[in-house]
């Protein structure tokens, strides 16, 4: 028994540290490789097991996949693919005729569909970055309360760095993620304005709104319907101003606004989405710490094979005994293997950076979401402001009918203006229910978009977890493999020391 337990406990007690000279070998202070502690056997990549993603594994085989596929659609067939490719320079028209005039670059789109909803199946448009910008902006006016993707920004230098091929290639890669994300939300991919930007030939001057698009206008005419829109800087600084001052007033303790944001599922999941985007913020400046890391790692690998192979060098110049030229083999061996590691290390942070890119990916979407409850914001403050202006026309129509009254056979001049007031008033009376349609319309849209973002998140992340860990597990075991064969070709020295 005392010698089971012996054996036992020798099996469970760690390896003897070997202390060497300072003028020995360091190769032969390498453990045996068969005493099971040379080195950490590697597991197994076929039996690694992530039980966590195995109801998942749909979900993260749609997202690898380029085609956007039809959340909404009763069919898991139904797709859309586009491709950016082949950017060419262009001249402008007006100035075609003077040498030197000025250039852009266009790109050619292609998409790729079975949606009912489009005309055709293949079809092939050339844009250029403006024709982007058009839709970004009308996307965004059109679909207010929706977190519509971001677009790619114009650069404030673009001019100096068209000419330069990274420049269009990186934009090129931008427009073509970007239109992916469009064509990817439920709503946004069925939209008139996504779908001439796609289908229509030739140059887009501008977007206009089809029959669709302009049913979404609300009832009323025209001019109501722009009264009960938020001001816009530039085009209705009369509205700006009146805004701001309600903007003022609520912040200020003026009078409470007849109404005010009280739903309280909706002010914290707000709460929610912005701590949610603190710790993406955290989690994508540890991912670029990461693969900072495992780049330098991979340099200074590289680095060290490269050193090893010129001592490899010096050690056969200098070798008079052949057991001086066996160890030069040696190093040469060890050399190869930190090399091989470099290598493994560039494409596993490669790997890397396409799994954790969807951290990258989802600050954008918060973005989205910021933008989403600004139009928010934005609709309430102008059905405040339009409810105070309501107001404020009814009391000053008051004052009048009480001064006239007090005018034996009336005031002409304050009639007409009280009957101008009451044209008034009913005109604001009718922007006013339609700014708080469109406002309880972006509310509803708020509210499912947030859902929509809260299942599609769950997916991607639990996809990018899955596709992170796999990688690291299959190229730490390759590393692994490299340096248990340079393990087991100096085991000699091991046993020679022994």
């Amino acid at each position: 028994m005392m010698g089971s337990e012996n054996d036992e406990d020798s099996h469970l007690s760690p390896p003897p540290i070997i202390v060497t000279p300072a003028d020995s070998d360091p190769l032969s202070a390498l453990p045996p490789p068969n005493g099971g502690t040379s080195y950490i056997e590697p597991p197994s990549y076929a039996d690694v097991i992530f039980s966590p993603f195995d109801d998942n594994n749909n979900a993260s085989d749609d997202s690898s996949d380029t085609l956007s596929r039809s959340p909404s659609s009763s069919s898991s067939s139904d797709y859309i693919k586009i491709t950016v490719s082949s950017p060419q320079k262009e001249q402008e028209t007006a100035s075609s005729m003077l040498s030197g005039g000025s250039t852009y670059v266009t790109y050619l789109i292609t998409t790729r569909t079975n949606l009912p909803e489009y005309k055709g199946s293949d079809f092939t448009v050339r844009r250029r970055f403006r024709d982007v910008v058009a839709l970004g902006d009308r996307l965004a006016e059109s679909y207010k309360g929706f977190c519509i993707p971001p677009r790619p920004d114009k650069s404030v230098v673009e001019s100096q760095v068209m000419q330069r091929q990274e420049f269009v290639e990186q934009r090129r890669v931008a427009l073509e993620k970007y239109l992916r994300r469009l064509a990817s939300h439920p709503v946004i991919r069925s939209s008139d304005e996504l779908k001439v930007f796609l289908q229509v030939e030739g140059k887009l001057n501008h977007l206009k709104v089809g029959t669709d698009v302009a049913s979404r206008v609300l009832d009323g005419g025209v001019s109501v319907v722009e009264v009960a829109q938020p001001a816009r800087s530039g085009r209705d600084l009369f509205r700006l101003f009146k805004e701001l001052r309600q903007s003022v007033s609520n912040d200020w303790g003026g009078a409470k606004p007849a109404v005010v944001e009280e739903d309280k599922e909706f002010l914290e999941r707000k709460e929610r989405m912005h701590d949610l985007e603190k710790e993406i913020i955290n989690a994508s400046q540890q991912a670029e710490t990461l693969v900072k890391a495992q780049q330098d790692m991979g340099e200074t690998m590289g680095e060290l094979g490269l050193a090893f192979i010129k001592l490899t060098k010096f050690e056969n110049e200098e070798a008079v005994f052949n057991s001086q030229r066996a160890r030069a083999n040696d190093m040469k061996n060890l050399a190869t293997a930190a090399v091989k590691a470099s290598r493994f290390y560039r494409e596993l942070n490669s790997q890397t950076v396409k799994h954790l890119d969807t951290l990258h990916d989802y600050l954008g979407v918060m973005m989205a979401v910021q933008g989403a409850f600004a139009d928010r914001s934005s609709a309430l403050l102008t059905v405040q402001t339009l409810l105070s202006e309501v107001s404020s026309l009814e009391g000053r129509a008051e004052k009048l009918e009480a001064a006239s009254s007090k005018v034996f056979g009336g005031d002409k001049s304050r009639i007409k203006k009280i009957e101008e007031l009451k044209e008034t008033i009913k005109a604001t009376e009718d922007a006013k229910n339609v700014a708080i349609r469109d406002y309880e319309r972006i509310k509803e849209n708020n509210r499912s978009e947030v859902e929509r973002l809260d299942r599609e998140r769950r997916a991607d992340f639990l996809s990018m977890m899955k596709g992170f860990v796999v990688n690291q597990v299959g190229y730490a075991e390759k590393m692994a493999n490299v340096w248990a064969k340079v393990a087991e070709e100096t085991s000699q020295y091991n046993r020679e020391s022994s």
